[in-house]
């Protein structure tokens, strides 16, 4: 599936970028345009701009998920008129790069998170137990695009997001620093509360009767993990034998509980709870942040907020 996508979104890309040529879309605020792909990369360029007036900030998508967001020409316009555009760079975002080559603004600050971690980019796991994708062919290594689920990560990511910021409007620099620096000790005392939590729990092993894309938080803290399938996965159907290996592993762990992700029917984690011994687990989500929509946003949603969310999931399902 993914590599059918990869073949056909630049064709895409490249076809609406033609019909929008022949827009008028142009939205003039008189203000700095920034634009995110995803809830994560916008919370955290709104925490750092802050107060200022200098910049309109843009969530494409709406709460579309990742994995299935395609650019509209009205997303293309608004992408190539940009100052600054923030994406992840893993296999989901591979129309970007057609889209740029249509950019008005030779200066746009771009910033890639795949490409800021580099090296610490992490390839998705294909563990014990995960069912396999049903393509046929050999799959090839992917790099896991899940990267905003660290808070070790977001440090990282925001520090640079604040740079380009900086170098966009210098004469706020001062706040857009302060700014920063109070953001990054939030996410450092949250990522504390996640180690001394995690150093604490009675268990330190999670089933997810799902999606996994929890692969950069897990890492973080040395937590052990099952799941039935790969974080980006496209499967929707388990076997028998992966089912009954997630059971298994409940039983064997004594563990209470099946993760899933948001927006999940549960009906997997259901059917492995009731292959357990007691068939008494519970079912708990954690949110992947995966289509959070602007409405989630205008009540209140932010990243800190969902991270401490989750917080509160990872220590009932290890305690």
């Amino acid at each position: 599936m993914k590599k059918f996508l990869s073949i056909c979104l630049p064709l895409i890309v490249l076809s609406t970028v033609l019909s929008a040529c022949t827009s008028d879309q142009k939205t003039d605020s008189g203000k700095l345009q920034i634009v995110t792909t995803n809830f994560a990369e916008y919370d955290w360029v709104r925490s750092i701009v802050g107060s200022t007036d200098s910049f309109e900030i843009t969530m494409l998508g709406g709460g579309v998920d990742l994995h299935s967001f395609q650019p509209s020409a009205a997303d293309i316009i608004t992408i190539t008129e940009s100052d600054m555009f923030v994406y992840v760079g893993g296999e989901s975002d591979t129309w970007v790069g057609d889209v740029l080559k249509g950019s008005k603004n030779d200066n746009m600050e771009i910033l890639s998170l795949m490409d800021i971690l580099g090296e610490n980019a992490k390839i998705e796991e294909h563990i014990e137990g995960m069912e396999s994708e049903s393509s046929g062919e050999e799959e090839e290594d992917e790099y896991d695009e899940h990267v905003w689920l660290s808070l070790k990560n977001a440090v990282v990511f925001c520090e640079k997001i604040e740079s380009s910021i900086e170098k966009l409007d210098p004469d706020n620099k001062n706040e857009y620093k302060g700014n920063f620096e109070n953001y990054k000790q939030r996410l450092t005392d949250l990522d504390k509360q996640y180690s001394d939590m995690i150093d604490n729990a009675a268990k330190n092993v999670l089933v997810f009767g799902d999606r996994f894309p929890f692969r950069y938080m897990t890492s973080d803290y040395g937590l052990e993990y099952y799941a039935v399938f790969s974080g980006c996965s496209a499967e929707t159907e388990a076997s028998f034998e992966t089912i009954t290996f997630m059971a298994d592993k409940i039983d064997s762990l004594s563990l209470d509980c099946v993760i899933t992700i948001e927006g999940s029917d549960k009906k997997l984690a259901e059917t492995i709870i009731q292959n357990t011994k007691s068939k008494s687990q519970k079912i708990l989500t954690l949110n992947s942040m995966q289509s959070v929509s602007m409405s989630d946003i205008e009540n209140g949603e932010t990243y800190l907020g969902v991270m401490e969310e989750n917080l509160t999931v990872l220590s009932e399902a290890l305690n």
